[in-house]
């Protein structure tokens, strides 16, 4: 049985009631094409995408977000990053054009100072990844048989480019490198900082000996093992934690809090990975050692609670981050099922209630941190999970990821990240781990061994889900000295003889005995329903700590900012249950001020503030484009272009200032009886009673090619009032291609009293005036503004905004004696949602009065053009200032 309906490629077709693995799969290639296709469409060669806007995000060209964009080096990072998930997802022809790509258009010497870290795992670990694929292709003999190992050529410039980051008395690596300069010299930018985190140091393993190995350069598996050594030596001896923060020249911790969450998390996976690809006991060993002390300190099942390294016992924090959420996956491999499944079930519970996983979430499982950029780590856990017990009920859990990803996160240039899980507003933001790591393990989840171009079991997954084959671990061996060698024949020999001798019943057996082995979980699950009596106590536990709130008495989900109208009584209620009060101000704005204490209760206080939140943000996008002024300019006599009226712009629609004709009005005045009579003409608009975006949609929808909004609260002027930028309503406004603008008041009578007294009016739409000499001597416009194109609209006057009694303003010529009145219909009213932000928690949305009156039609045409010389000079000051 399937849903009937689906809102994207796949999707229903995955909602089997006894699930079925293979529609999903198809789902996820589809995803990941929606994911890589926009990358490569809209953002390459830029490093990431970003998906609201559509572009890429270039370091240097965009607003700085700190340490983050350390990871951007200007080198193509997306699609280095997703080499290998091509390959993997039997994507041949992309692969062999993306290493083409990579190899023509990538180069590695910039003058830009990188993290090591992310370098090292996304960077080398994508060029290493690629490079194994490309050797497997090869080897199959259809594809990429013109391969000669430039993916590693590559991987090893970009390896001798971060060994400066080693020069340390330590070995720990600085945090930073600059590409070109290293990290010695005042060109580097860096090599001032003396800290770093646990994973930043302990990440490389991995990538540094697979380089070794394929290379036969030992160089980078050196420096790699010195670091592990050095952390090794600094950790708390007696409870064998180590901290989160380390100082890379004296080895004193820094921050002395430990935990398998951020900062530490990937420095206890690559000591047991490293083990399996390199097959060093020493590995092992540290790992069994620290594994123990996690166990007896840090997991307290289901919970990861960080501690302090010298006081085991003392929890460090109440809170947890979502990059622990690799550990089941960790525990898979390491052998220890029961604690992992305890824990993912839980991270699952969590992630039900918010849709995705928090960046940080309390012990009682509500939101700490609201962000989640799309993290991969519970696809991860979830996929070893199932590759361990077959249990399918971690496919349920995949198709829960695979349903919350496109309904909360797809977006039409890719998938965003999620700003606030709460509110389900996004980040423009897709990081180069979604397409690296995502869809690897979701694929991997859903697809069958047929399914698959390669056996996995005979690759290593890094940190970023890249593949490194287990055949390295025999392809650069240091050589043995003679005595070592005698060593090890004796110790087998000793243990020939002790199975000989004696019989293994005799022999006791503790957990000890299998640190070197992982479990069989048939034996260790003989029973299907084992493992659904250790998630059972878990989610009761979540479910009883973190229970769904719903207001007592209104049973539907609560008001959002996107939705919210100040002229709604049934939104005016619900902000009063929230305990959110509306202020309206002279300028005709309104601010939202939010007091939890007068709330009706805890539930409607929370959804006030999350309301409060989202308008927020609706504001602060809205803000992060303060257009100019443009203008109104009544071109037809007597005016001829000396009326020039300031209006503010729209956020959506056609941009004016993009224009070189602007947008010129035809004469003539007719008398709307429906909406065919708009067609071609300009639209007369009064504010209020709904979206902006809405009224523009209503009239381009008739055949209308412009549109003009009149404030209708009575006295506001653009010599007085703020620039008013007319917002979208939440949504996508591309559809909308018309311009739009506002006049205030005083501007807006001045435009209805040259219509009441002259009739047919010419006014040109456009960011600024245009050809004012040529209009104040009476000829003709120039040829540019009168050539045939979109941008010629005959202006459209709406009569029903003049008095009921006024004089039908339709020429006699057009009209004819049996002519249909106006229909106020058409005389759409419109809104806005928030554009400014007075006070810390205070928040505008537009005004929403009952319509002002028209002014007074017998005031004289002196003061009027008195006025427009004023407005005339004001603009004139405004061009002059660059606004």
């Amino acid at each position: 049985m399937i849903e009937a309906t689906s809102r994207f490629p796949g999707e229903a077709e995955c909602r089997y009631q006894l699930l079925c693995p293979f529609p999903c799969r198809n789902q996820v290639v589809e995803m990941f094409d929606h994911a890589y296709q926009n990358y490569m469409d809209h953002a390459y060669p830029a490093d990431e995408l970003m998906p609201l806007t559509c572009r890429g995000r270039v370091r240097g060209l965009e607003p700085s977000r700190g340490d983050i964009d350390d990871a951007l080096g200007k080198f193509s990072l997306t699609l280095i990053d997703t080499l290998d998930t091509l390959a993997l997802l039997n994507k041949t022809a992309e692969f062999e054009a993306a290493v083409r790509r990579v190899l023509s258009d990538v180069r590695l010497d910039n003058d830009i100072v990188v993290s090591v870290f992310e370098t090292n795992i996304r960077v080398l670990g994508g060029l290493l990844g690629g490079h194994s694929m490309a050797l497997l292709l090869k080897e199959g003999g259809q594809h990429m048989l013109w391969y000669k190992d430039e993916l590693l050529h590559m991987a090893k410039d970009l390896g001798l480019r971060l060994l400066p980051a080693f020069n340390t008395s330590s070995g720990l690596p600085y945090p930073r490198v600059n590409l070109r300069y290293g990290v010695r010299g005042p060109e580097t930018r860096t090599g001032t900082e003396t800290d770093t985190c646990t994973a930043c140091a302990g990440t490389i393993i991995l990538e540094f000996a697979a380089l070794s190995r394929f290379t036969g350069n030992p160089v980078f598996e050196n420096h790699a093992r010195r670091a592990l050594d050095f952390i090794w030596e600094k950790r708390q001896r007696n409870s064998n934690l180590v901290g989160t923060t380390i100082n890379i020249h004296s080895g004193e911790w820094v921050r002395r809090d430990s935990g398998v969450g951020a900062g530490i998390d990937s420095y206890y996976e690559y000591l047991l990975k490293a083990y399996v690809l390199l097959g060093d006991d020493l590995f092992l060993q540290r790992f069994n050692t620290h594994y123990a002390s996690i166990m007896k300190y840090i997991s307290q099942p289901p919970l990861l609670l960080d501690v302090h390294i010298h006081k085991p016992l003392l929890p460090a924090r109440t809170w947890m981050d979502s990059l622990l959420a690799f550990f089941p996956g960790l525990q898979v491999l390491k052998g220890d099922i029961r604690p992992a499944i305890e824990t993912h079930e839980m991270l699952y519970q969590v992630t039900k209630k918010h849709n995705f996983l928090p960046e940080a979430f309390t012990t009682d499982f509500r939101v700490h941190w609201a962000q989640h950029p799309l993290r991969p780590e519970f696809a991860e856990s979830t996929y070893f999970l199932y590759k361990a017990t077959r249990d399918p009920y971690y496919l349920e859990v995949g198709r829960t990821v695979l349903e919350n990803l496109n309904r909360f996160a797809r977006v039409p240039c890719g998938f965003a990240a999620m700003k606030d899980v709460r509110t389900g507003s996004h980040e423009d933001r897709m990081d180069s781990f979604f397409l690296a790591e995502m869809f690897k393990y979701l694929f991997l989840l859903f697809a069958d061994p047929e399914d698959l171009p390669f056996d996995v079991e005979g690759y290593i997954f890094t940190t970023e889900a890249h593949l490194l084959p287990l055949s390295l671990s025999t392809a650069f061996l240091p050589l043995l000295s003679s005595w070592c060698i005698y060593i090890y024949i004796y110790i087998y020999i000793y243990i020939f003889f002790f199975f000989f001798f004696f019989s293994p019943y005799e022999m006791e057996l503790d957990d000890s005995n299998f640190d070197w082995s992982c479990p069989n979980t048939r034996l260790l699950f003989p029973d299907p329903a084992f493992p659904r009596s250790l998630r059972e106590p878990i989610r009761t536990a979540v479910d009883r700590s973190c229970p769904r709130p719903v207001e007592p008495g209104l049973g539907r989900p609560p008001l959002r900012a996107r939705d919210f109208m100040a002229n709604n009584p049934e939104h005016l209620e619900l902000l009063r249950r929230m305990g959110v009060s509306l202020i309206h101000l002279k300028d005709g704005r309104v601010q939202l001020v939010q007091h939890a204490t007068q709330a009706v209760s805890a539930v409607a206080a929370e959804d006030g503030l999350r309301f409060m939140q989202e308008m927020m943000e609706l504001s602060s996008q809205q803000q992060k484009e303060q257009l100019p002024p443009r203008a109104v300019q009544i071109v037809s006599q007597p005016f001829l272009g000396r009326v020039v009226l300031t209006a503010g712009p729209a956020q959506f629609g056609m941009d004016l200032s993009k224009s070189s004709t602007g947008v010129k009005p035809y004469s003539g005045c007719t008398e709307l009886a429906n909406a065919a009579l708009l067609q071609g003409r300009i639209a007369l608009l009064q504010r209020g009673q709904c979206m902006f975006a809405e009224k523009a949609r209503h009239i381009q929808k008739a055949g209308a090619l412009g549109g003009i909004v009149i404030d209708d609260n009575e006295g506001s002027s653009s010599d007085t009032a703020p620039l008013f930028q007319m917002a979208g309503d939440g949504r996508n406004t591309d559809d909308v291609t018309l311009p739009l603008l506002f006049l205030f008041h005083k501007e807006g009578n001045i435009l209805l009293e040259a219509l009441r007294e002259y009739k047919e009016v010419e006014v040109l739409l456009s960011d600024k005036a245009r050809d004012r000499e040529a209009i104040f001597k009476g000829k003709a416009l120039h040829s540019s503004l009168l050539k045939s194109s979109k941008y010629l609209i005959p202006f459209f006057s709406l009569c029903d905004m003049l008095d009921e009694e006024e004089e039908d303003c339709s020429p006699e010529e057009e009209r004819g004696s049996s002519a249909p009145s106006a229909q106020p219909g058409l005389m759409g009213t419109e809104e806005h949602h928030p554009v400014g932000q007075d006070e810390p928690g205070q928040q505008d949305v537009g005004s929403r009065d009952e319509p002002a009156a028209d002014g007074d039609s017998s005031q004289s045409m002196d003061a009027l053009l008195a006025d427009w010389k004023e407005d005339l000079e004001a603009f004139q000051q405004m061009e002059k200032d660059e606004l």
